[in-house]
């Protein structure tokens, strides 16, 4: 998921500077700044549902051995 984030993270400035000669675009690139900011969200979201999934099963797991 970092390395996905990082692509994303670089795509934002990639919109608005010619990387081959680092100058400001005359026309940005808005969807792929869009789709970048969108792309974050949408990582940072599921990792955040992967968490409470982990804890929910750690926690389940710490009740069953506690009943016994």
């Amino acid at each position: 998921m970092m390395v996905v984030l990082g692509f994303l993270l670089v795509g934002i400035p990639i919109a608005f500077v010619q990387p081959d000669t680092g100058e400001l675009r005359d026309q940005p690139l808005y969807l792929l700044f869009y789709a970048s900011i969108g792309g974050i969200i949408v990582v940072i979201m599921y990792n955040g549902y992967k968490g409470k999934k982990a804890r929910q099963q750690a926690n389940r797991e710490r009740r069953r051995k506690f009943k016994k």
